[in-house]
């Protein structure tokens, strides 16, 4: 099959839990074999924006999901020296990173009250906004968007401070960390349900899983 096929979605699929079902499956097949964060994660944007462009819950009229990308920590970004890679994961910094839709806001600070995106980023919890208009410290990229969804990106790492364990059971423990966000935005007020929360927050676990971050 072509990949662009991939976005398709068949005229059975009715619910949004059928639809993120089957974003899934596609997913599992585009990222198959590929490691690279920014591939995948560029096709992780299309697939998921083109798809909901054909799929009649959202289509591409008044409750066209507008916008879908992600914005990543700073330090994972290639060509970051260790040093200034360890000052922003301390003060950490959203850049964007792949995504399709019109043109977004270059950087995000990822801390609280700095909106959406950085309070999903701070807390790794998903963030469903209804109406945009009435969220604190609501950064407007693109003035048509009515509501917002945000998913935490966290992958495991091992934990830096188990190095030198002696003990096996200790040596290949791991821990979370929050490296980004993938951000949808919708024309419509109340444009995503729990329906969404549920399907893109295992959607985005798949990506995480899929690709070589550090």
């Amino acid at each position: 099959m072509p990949h662009a096929d991939s976005s398709l979605v068949p005229s059975s699929i009715i619910t949004k839990t059928q639809f993120w079902d089957h974003v899934y499956n596609q997913s599992e097949s585009l990222l198959d074999g590929q490691r690279n964060w920014v591939t995948n994660l560029s096709n992780a944007s299309s697939l998921v924006y083109n798809s909901l462009q054909s799929f009649q819950e959202f289509g591409n009229g008044d409750r066209m999901v507008n916008w879908c990308g992600f914005y990543l920590e700073s330090s994972i970004f290639p060509g970051m020296s260790s040093h200034v890679a360890k000052s922003l994961t301390q003060n950490p910094t959203l850049l964007l990173g792949p995504f399709n839709g019109k043109p977004a806001c270059q950087l995000i600070h990822g801390t609280p009250g700095r909106g959406v995106c950085a309070d999903a980023f701070a807390h790794e919890n998903t963030v469903i906004v209804e109406d945009v208009n009435t969220y604190p410290g609501h950064i407007a990229c693109d003035g048509e968007t009515k509501s917002e969804i945000v998913i935490p990106l966290i992958i495991q790492v091992k934990d830096e401070s188990l190095q030198g364990a002696e003990d096996s059971y200790l040596v290949d423990k791991t821990t979370e960390r929050c490296i980004g966000v993938m951000d949808l935005d919708c024309l419509a007020i109340g444009g995503f349900t729990d329906e969404d929360k549920v399907g893109l927050e295992k959607l985005v676990k798949l990506i995480a899983e899929s690709c070589d971050w550090i």
